[in-house]
């Protein structure tokens, strides 16, 4: 039977700020009426970090206040998962006491300041549409019908708060070329369209960067690191991708098309892919992802692939990345759950490996998956070595480095990436937001001779990449084995009895810390671009690390540190990503902090008075130190923590930032016989790290 379901509308209707503070009364017009007991719902997107609504203090923020014209009273709750995905985040408001007739109306005022309140903070990212999605259950049978139409909000950017230079990452000598200017509010939002720039060239070939600065608002930026090479150099060329994200058809924010729209235009990237949940998609969404990337690819400016996440339990496989190397491919999903009807022209590949042997049978256009950590992560005790080229170290849910491990531990041949699995529209620049904890996403450099498809994808299939915590960092590592053998990073090399030679150059996109070279798990050596005689007043407090590997693995760091008999006269945070939520100096001799970690690190630099006086004392939800300032070094003191790789990590550094660029040889001796996967660890100054994929250095001692 169809009724009418009555009215919802907001004010005001218009746009709010990212991120700020704010009042917003909505409004229920009753139709039907809706008997004792009956509800009405209002549900928001999972991506959605806003603040979440409360009922109790009216002076705190995200109060709100529930009123009704009707003879009831309205029992209020929020969940944040209590409608079906992604609209989870829910507003259950129990009509008690009595009904609601026709005509008769529930205001809800977010954030309402009447008591004190600042207001109901919105979330930190643009959105077209930011919907109040509405259903109520006129019959009290607790079986909701949706409004044919929802009220919804603009969310628009702020002031510009910094600028970022974004440059190629190589140019040929002597000729001109193109970086742009990018401004962000403090949340990361563009602000505008960011300014295509001409620059001249250089004139002698390395490593260089450019300055950009903006009149209007004063910012100004240093690009990343940019090669310089001849005119005839045959090297390969550094393609940035962000190949891992959703949109508002699964469960992310905007639409596709402004996803890939973002990707090119404010991402500044040269390669982009889509990855919704797989049993979201529709077949008629899955063929408008093929239509998407399809219409977005365009050789030489930017490249897409059409893919889906396979999302399988992780007992079953767990999460999967798959793509194509160009449309036409049929999706195998991991369940129909969501779909209509539960039902697909397609396959359902329940398993992982299903999953391989339904990608097996499709060679045109051929697949290839990355393994990947999520809500769920991928059990990759279950593999397909001609399928799955990569693992992925890195995204907005935090760093995996035991992905790593694993795969090298069961003798993979896999490569190591990074992207954002962003849900925030946002592919090249995924910021976390307000989210209690998260990552700035990251990135992967695709080494490959050209910007189109086959180069792209012949490029990853030989592992020719590397992933970054979301900068632009060089990494050229090569390995010569002898006068006609010289191999990059994803090759597969075979030695006897020669003494292979890895040479590296790396360029940070900050004061690079440390490069580690690997021999699959085994440290082989660690590298400081600086001498213990030239440490100083600064000292580095990191902590680091995950619970467990599912989706319960943040990890409570919640604490402050004290320095008696000295003072501080600086400090800087790393990866205090929540614009709200930065380290406080309440006095010289403290720093306090609120801070959760996912896998990856946070932390602070401080700028001690005196170099060797006093005495450390930090104390965190996970463990408390102490320790004489004199005695910390170059070298890190560790303090385990348990869990998942949770550690505190302290050291000393130069009272000056050193060096961006970092250059060795290393003389690889005593060799393991059969693989000896050779791989490094760059980390900078600032919490950034990159991650080579290995070189697979072959050992024969036949």
């Amino acid at each position: 039977m169809k009724i009418d379901l009555g009215t919802a509308t907001i004010s005001p209707k218009k746009s709010v700020t990212a991120g700020s503070y704010c009042s917003i009364r909505y409004t229920y017009t009753t139709a039907h009426p809706i008997d004792d007991t009956g509800y009405i719902k209002i549900v928001f997107r999972y991506a959605g970090d806003f603040g979440a609504p409360q009922f109790d203090d009216p002076k705190a923020p995200n109060y709100c206040s529930i009123a009704t014209t009707g003879n009831c009273r309205i029992d209020p709750r929020w969940d944040i998962k209590a409608h079906t995905r992604p609209w989870g985040k829910t507003m259950m408001l129990k009509i008690m006491s009595g009904y609601l007739n026709t005509g008769d109306k529930v205001i809800v005022h977010f954030g309402d300041p009447s008591k004190g309140s600042p207001g109901w903070q919105m979330q930190t990212f643009c959105e077209k549409t930011f919907e109040f999605k509405t259903l109520v259950d006129p019959f009290a049978t607790f079986q909701f019908r949706e409004l044919p139409s929802s009220p919804t909000l603009r969310i628009q950017p702020g002031k510009p708060a910094r600028a970022l230079c974004i440059a190629p990452s190589q140019v040929e000598c002597k000729k001109p070329f193109y970086a742009h200017l990018k401004l962000e509010d403090k949340w990361g939002n563009p602000v505008r369209k960011p300014r295509k720039i001409r620059y001249s060239g250089f004139n002698k070939v390395g490593t260089h960067t450019v300055l950009a600065k903006d009149t209007q608002s004063k910012l100004s930026a240093t690009s990343n690191p940019i090669t310089v090479a001849e005119t005839n150099s045959q090297q390969l060329n550094h393609y940035w991708g962000d190949l891992h994200g959703q949109s508002e058809e699964t469960i992310g924010s905007n639409s596709i098309k402004d996803y890939f729209t973002f990707a090119r235009d404010f991402g500044l990237l040269d390669v982009a892919a889509h990855q919704g949940n797989d049993f979201q998609i529709t077949d008629e969404f899955w063929k408008k992802i093929n239509q998407t990337t399809r219409q977005f690819n365009h050789s030489g400016n930017f490249v897409t692939f059409p893919g889906y996440e396979w999302s399988g339990n992780t007992p079953l496989g767990g999460d999967r990345n798959v793509w194509f190397s160009t449309e036409g491919g049929s999706i195998t999903r991991s369940s129909n759950e969501l779909l209509p009807g539960r039902q697909s022209l397609y396959p359902v590949s329940p398993t992982a490996n299903d999953l391989f042997q339904n990608l097996r049978k499709q060679t045109s256009p051929q697949p290839f998956v990355f393994a990947h950590v999520g809500g769920r992560y991928a059990d990759i005790s279950i593999h397909d070595p001609k399928l799955e080229w990569a693992v992925e170290a890195h995204s907005a849910w935090g760093t995996f480095e035991w992905m790593i491990e694993d795969a090298l531990k069961y003798g993979y041949r896999v490569g190591i990436c990074a992207n954002s699995d962003g849900h925030k529209g946002r592919p090249g620049a995924s910021y976390p937001g307000a989210s209690k904890f998260g990552s700035l996403g990251g990135l992967t450099c695709i080494l490959a001779k050209k910007l189109d498809r086959k180069s792209l994808f012949e490029a990853i299939r030989k592992r020719h990449f590397y992933g970054t915590t979301g900068n632009r960092s060089l990494l050229d590592v090569q390995l010569k084995v002898d006068r006609s053998t010289t191999a990059i990073m994803g090759d597969i090399v075979s030695v006897k009895k020669e003494t292979p030679e890895l040479t590296l150059n790396v360029t940070g996109s900050g004061p690079i810390e440390t490069i580690e070279v690997r021999n699959g798990n085994d440290l082989v050596q660690r590298f400081y671009p600086y001498t213990s005689d030239e440490l100083g007043r600064r000292i580095k407090i990191i902590w680091s690390g995950a619970e467990v590997r599912g989706r319960a693995r943040a990890v409570n760091w919640d604490g402050f540190l004290k320095i008696a008999g000295n003072s501080i006269e600086s400090f800087a945070p790393i990866n205090f990503w929540n614009a709200d939520r930065q380290p406080n100096n309440p006095s010289k001799n403290r720093i306090e902090w609120s801070s959760i970690t996912t896998g990856g690190l946070s932390g602070v630099i401080l700028t001690l008075k005196q170099a060797n006086r006093g005495t450390l004392h930090l104390q965190t939800a996970q463990r408390n130190v102490k320790c004489a300032i004199q005695s910390i070094g170059r070298s890190p003191k560790i303090a385990k923590c348990g869990g998942l790789a949770k550690q505190i990590e302290i050291r000393r550094l130069p009272d000056k930032q050193k060096t961006d660029t970092h250059s060795l040889s290393l003389p690889l001796k005593n060799l393991r016989k059969g693989d000896n996967p050779i791989y490094i660890r760059m980390t900078q100054e600032d919490g950034h790290m990159a991650w080579s994929s290995p070189i697979y250095l072959f050992k024969s001692f036949f």
